[in-house]
This record gives C-alpha cells, sequence and structure tokens, in this order.
C-alpha cells in the first residue's frame, strides 16, 4: 500500500506497527468520497438530501417527500385535512423508496401540523417526517408534530460566518437553563441577557447544546428525534438565526453540539423502524441497540445513513449560519462495543479490531463537508479514548477533526481533590498530566463542562467548599474553607488554561462558581426546575464571592485571547514538590503557582531568561477575593550569578501569578 504524503504515524515510532490499518482507514475515506461525489468531485455538490426531502415549495405546490423503502402506503395528515386518512393526500411511490406528495399553496399554511401516517407490511402507525425543520409539543397531551415552518418574512442576515478562531476559548452553554427564573430559557432570553455576558467574559466561541429537537428535556439533548429541527422549546427559528447574527457582530463563533452517534428509541417521534424496519438506517440486531443509552446505532456503511447525516452538517451549517460541531459520543461511535469497559492503556486498543472502521468513515467525510462548507469552521471530537488521528487533517492520514477535547484533565482534577490532602498533590503530576497531550494534535482543555455538574456529581467549587457554599460565600464572612475553595477554584482554572494544548472551555456558571448541581425537571424531582437554571443575580452582587471569581475569569480570558498565549510554546521551569511550587513559561509569559497550603516564600529564586519582569494577571489581589499579598506595582529584574539568570519573587502560599516579559 501506498502511504500517504507525512502522515502522522511517521512522527510517533510506538504507531509504525500499525501503520497499514491506519493507511486503510485513511484510504477508505478518500473511497467513500469519491463514490459519493465522483473522483475529484466536492461532497458539497453531492450532498443535498435535505433540499430535496424537506418540506418546499415549487412556487405553485408544497412537495411533500419521503424516504421509506418498506412502506405500502404513505398518507399525509394535519391540520389542513381534519388530520383523516384519505386518497386525496396518499404520497405517490416514485420508486426506489422515495414518496411525493403535491399539494397545491393555498390548502396548507404557515404553522400548520402535520405528519405520516405509514403502512407496511403487518402493522402501520403515525410519524414525523425525517427531515421535518420544526417539529412542537402539544402542551397537554405532549405529542409532537411536524409544523409547516414558511414565514411571510424570512431573517434576513447580516452576516454570513463568525470569525476565523485559531485558540477557541468555549463557552459551553445551554439555552433553556440559560434563565434564573425557574422555567426554559428562549433564545431571545438569551440574546439580550447572556450573550453580552459572554462577550464581556472575553470568550471567543459558544457551544451550544440541545440544538436538535429531543422529546425528553433531561436527557440535556443528547437523545434525539428530529434531527433537522431546532428544538421549539426555546423559540423559532428566526429568533436563533438573530442569537447567531448578534454573536456574530459581537466577534464570537457560534457551534452547536451535534449528535450523530446516535437516536432515541421512541417509534412515533423518530427514526426507530420508521417505516416497520429496523434498520432504514441502524444496525440490524443487538448492534442497533446501545446497551448502556437505550438508543438506536446508526449503521454508518449505508448509503442512506451518510446522506442523512452529512445532509444533516450542511443543513446545520448553511441555514443557521453555524461555525462548526462539536461531535458528541464519538468514543461510542468508534468501537463495536461503544468504549464501555475499556481502558484504553495501550495503542493496541486503537487497532485491535474492534473499531468500527464505517464510523472511521462517516467523521472523516463529515469534516471534509464541513470545511467546503466553511474553510474557517471547527470541528471537535468529544472522545474519552484517545484514539490517534482523530484530530490529524485527512491529508496526513487522520480523521480530519480541528481539536480533540481533553476529557482527561477534568477526571485528574476530581481525583486530586476528592481522594488527597493538599500536602499530597504533586505539582508535577499536576503538570504532567495537563500537559500530556499528543503533539500532532490539537487539544481543548477543561477544569469541568456540564459533565462534572449534573445531579449525582459536584461541580468544582461545590467539592472544595461543599455545604459551606451555603453559609459563608458573603464578602465579610470569615471561612477557612471557603478562604481555600475560592483560592483553588483560581488557581486550578489558571493552570488548566495555561498548559492547554489549544484551547479551553468553561461550562456556564462555572466561571463564577455556580453552586450546587444541575438536575432537569422530572418525575424525581416533582418536575422541578430549580436547579436547571442558573443564578447570574449571584455574580451581579459585589457583597457576595461569586463576582470576584467571576471578575478572575474575565481578567483571564481577556490575557490569554488579546497576547495569544496559546501559541507560546510551554518549557517547564520549576517543579518544587517540597514547597509545592510549580512555574513554567509559555512565550513571553512566566506562570508561577503555589499550591502550598500554609507557606509563603520570600526571595524565591529561578532562571530565567533576562530581562525585566512585571505582574499582569495574580489571583490573591482584592479584586479577585484575595488577600492582596502581591505588590503589582513592583518591577522585577534578573540578576546575574554565575551562568544563570535568576529572578527573585514572593510567593504567597495558594496563590498564582503570570509575568511579562519587557
Amino acid at each position: 500500500m501506498k502511504s500517504c504524503n507525512k502522515a502522522f504515524y511517521e512522527k510517533d515510532s510506538w504507531l509504525k506497527p500499525y501503520q497499514e490499518i491506519i493507511i486503510r482507514r485513511s484510504n477508505n475515506i478518500k473511497w467513500r468520497k469519491d463514490s459519493l461525489a465522483g473522483r475529484g468531485g466536492r461532497l458539497y455538490d453531492s450532498i443535498n438530501n435535505h433540499l430535496y426531502y424537506m418540506l418546499h415549495n415549487d412556487g405553485k405546490d408544497w412537495l411533500f417527500r419521503e424516504y421509506a423503502p418498506n412502506a405500502t402506503k404513505v398518507y399525509l395528515i394535519g391540520d389542513f385535512n381534519g388530520w383523516k386518512i384519505s386518497q386525496e393526500y396518499a404520497l405517490q411511490p416514485l420508486g426506489n423508496g422515495n414518496w411525493e406528495l403535491k399539494v397545491p399553496l393555498d390548502r396548507v399554511h404557515h404553522g400548520d401540523l402535520y405528519k405520516w401516517y405509514i403502512e407496511w407490511p403487518g402493522g402501520a402507525g403515525e410519524r414525523i417526517p425525517t427531515y421535518a425543520n420544526r417539529c412542537v409539543q402539544d402542551d397537554h397531551t405532549k405529542i409532537f408534530s411536524a409544523q409547516v415552518w414558511s414565514p411571510a418574512t424570512p431573517y434576513k442576515w447580516k452576516r454570513k460566518w463568525g470569525p476565523k478562531v485559531t485558540n477557541p476559548f468555549i463557552y459551553e452553554t445551554h439555552i433553556g437553563m440559560a434563565t434564573e427564573r425557574e422555567g426554559v430559557g428562549t433564545f431571545e432570553e438569551f440574546r439580550l441577557n447572556v450573550l453580552p455576558h459572554i462577550a464581556e467574559l472575553g470568550y471567543n466561541v459558544i457551544q451550544i447544546m440541545a440544538l436538535q429537537e429531543h422529546p425528553y428535556y433531561g436527557s440535556f439533548g443528547y437523545q434525539v428525534a428530529n434531527f433537522f429541527a431546532l428544538s421549539s422549546r426555546f423559540g423559532t427559528p428566526e429568533e436563533f438565526k438573530a442569537l447567531v447574527d448578534d454573536a456574530h457582530k459581537r466577534g464570537i463563533a457560534v457551534i452547536m453540539d451535534i449528535v450523530h452517534s446516535h437516536s432515541v428509541m421512541n417509534e412515533t417521534e423518530s427514526l426507530s423502524k420508521f417505516d416497520g424496519s429496523t434498520t432504514l438506517y441502524f444496525h440490524a440486531g443487538d448492534r442497533g441497540f446501545h446497551p448502556a443509552w437505550r438508543t438506536r446505532c446508526f449503521d454508518y456503511g449505508k448509503n442512506e445513513t451518510l446522506h442523512l447525516l452529512l445532509s444533516n452538517c450542511k443543513y446545520w451549517c448553511e441555514e443557521y449560519h453555524l461555525d462548526g460541531f462539536r461531535f458528541d459520543g464519538v468514543t461510542s461511535m468508534l468501537y463495536y462495543d461503544h468504549g464501555l469497559e475499556r481502558d484504553f492503556m495501550g495503542y493496541e486498543s486503537y487497532f485491535d479490531g474492534g473499531q468500527d472502521e464505517d464510523a472511521i468513515t462517516y467523521l472523516g467525510l463529515a469534516n471534509i463537508l464541513i470545511k467546503e462548507i466553511n474553510p474557517k469552521s471547527i470541528t471537535i471530537a468529544e472522545d474519552m479514548s484517545g484514539m490517534p488521528g482523530l484530530a490529524v487533517p485527512i491529508k496526513n492520514g487522520g480523521v480530519g477533526f480541528d481539536y480533540r477535547m481533553s476529557m482527561g484533565i477534568a477526571d485528574h482534577w476530581i481525583k486530586w481533590i476528592k481522594e488527597l490532602d493538599d500536602w499530597q498533590w504533586s505539582v508535577g503530576e499536576i503538570f504532567y498530566q495537563l500537559s500530556n497531550k499528543r503533539e500532532d494534535e490539537k487539544t481543548i482543555s477543561y477544569a469541568e463542562c456540564h459533565d462534572q455538574a449534573l445531579v449525582g456529581d459536584k461541580t468544582l467549587i461545590f467539592r472544595l467548599m461543599d455545604k459551606e457554599m451555603y453559609f459563608s460565600m458573603n464578602l465579610e464572612s470569615q471561612n477557612l474553607i471557603v478562604d481555600r475553595g475560592i483560592a483553588l477554584h483560581k488557581m486550578i482554572r489558571l493552570v488548566t488554561a495555561a498548559t492547554a494544548g489549544n484551547g479551553y472551555l468553561t461550562f456556564m456558571g462555572n466561571e463564577f462558581g455556580h453552586p450546587e448541581w444541575i438536575d432537569f425537571p422530572r418525575e424525581g424531582n416533582g418536575w422541578s426546575y430549580k436547579h436547571a437554571r442558573r443564578q447570574w443575580s449571584l455574580s451581579e452582587a459585589d457583597y457576595l464571592r461569586y463576582r470576584p471569581l467571576m471578575l478572575f475569569d474575565r481578567d483571564m480570558v481577556h490575557l490569554f485571547i488579546d497576547n495569544k498565549i496559546l501559541k507560546g510554546k510551554l518549557k517547564i521551569i520549576r517543579q518544587d514538590e517540597e514547597k509545592k511550587i510549580l512555574i513554567f513559561s509559555r512565550g513571553e509569559y512566566l506562570f508561577v503557582f503555589n499550591f502550598n497550603p500554609s507557606g509563603s516564600f520570600s526571595d524565591y529564586m529561578f532562571d530565567v531568561p533576562a530581562g525585566k519582569w512585571s505582574v499582569v494577571l495574580e489571583s490573591d489581589a482584592t479584586l479577585y477575593n484575595g488577600f492582596d499579598r502581591i505588590d503589582t506595582k513592583t518591577e522585577h529584574f534578573t540578576q546575574r550569578i554565575g551562568k544563570e539568570d535568576l529572578l527573585s519573587l514572593y510567593i504567597p502560599s495558594r496563590t498564582c501569578m503570570v509575568l511579562k516579559r519587557e
């Protein structure tokens, strides 16, 4: 076999034994692309299922179309015909599993509800069209229907795409729980109230969860039923477009969590047993069902599935001007066993024959298509297995993601906080675990995301303070547990961002240490929204400790983005296990951390490039609810002693600071 030019396995000797597998996977992507687009053609020109099947009109008639190869009859039912099955509204077979019905424009109107009634050998049932672009739920019956969405005045875009982002600082968010009131937040509330907050903090990317329609709100949007429908819980398509436009105006890119790893089991709302067949888009038998999530698993080897999911990517990019995607559940896609109970301790775990190479091919195709649509787009893989090559360009033998999530970092923080006392923390291990990344793949680091905030788990701030958060978050209070938590919360965020490969992420509200957990309304909590919201007022109150945490996060993010710090090379300078001091540099910036619970050190000396160093950010300022032990006005000059240029600093306990060399 002919190897790829500058293939990524050539830089890693441990991958040499698996180079034929890597080459085969790479070639599979190229061959599949050629089969879909024609040799040398673009996927963009051949992936258009949504344009054909999605409800539209030709100026004379409404065109209703569906792909249902196992169906014997397909009827249109809805508001316009009293929801009655009749031959007048029967779709006609076009061959190859396609069905079509033309309805005069004056019979169907914007806002009308509709469905299919599909008959198949041995059964029949109501179904929502596969390519429905809007679905709504009845307030009383809780039943979903497709809705005709064709407003008289379409939204007029002001901008095409967001900015090109090379080092993403991502604000992960959920529209529904972004409101302080106990209820479901809306796109308009988010645009008016939360978007300005994100812009002030300095984040350059918003990652939005739960945009694809899902029957169960408590699934956090991860059990999708209608892949082309924007969740109507949060508002209208026009309101979401206005949100995206506003973000772009503020210089913020917008990406979405896209769920192509599985589909909800529901039959009347989704694709499971859509036309009576269990294998229309899914695997047959046990492979078609996810044992842990109780969902349906896509068969990525089917042309029908590829066209469905690739069209879905194109639709969201073009219809809503999204700047990319974070692909959810990639680990589940990559392995036949979905990565369940695997330890992924060696490279053989990625090449032992237990990988779904059709899924790898699909992910490669998706990345090619998304870049054809918008070369500035961002794609991120949520994979906890660490499979090499996911975030390597297609041309270098990889799968083509721009970034991968460094998912192990959050787990390490939980482990250190939960299992070790402060004296047992190893600054060497902290630096190693936070900076241990493949050099040929870009990564996004985070101390915590939405996963760590879900009910049954704890956010970092709650792990650090626990019940003391309920009594001692007033600035006037004196509480050693809270003081420790406030100090470490800032240090953890700064060291995670400073050691990041190429980007950083936080979940909405965690920038100010949002208390407690996330718990969506469900039977077990009396369908309460108490914990499915964000208490923004806590960060606005000038008498609480939450606001200083937010201000530190704001200044940290601006420092990194404004000065392009993540482009600098990471270099370790000092790992002092006895004193618990960690010092490293990134370009012209010096990062100093003292994790010691009680020890502060005067005249602490270490070797750095010669020159004048000034403090540009430090966690102990009163502005950030610190003890004001660091004099930021002092200019620090190196001293030449022997062959070393030494810098001498006062480093108080549980503080961090950033210095810049002039």
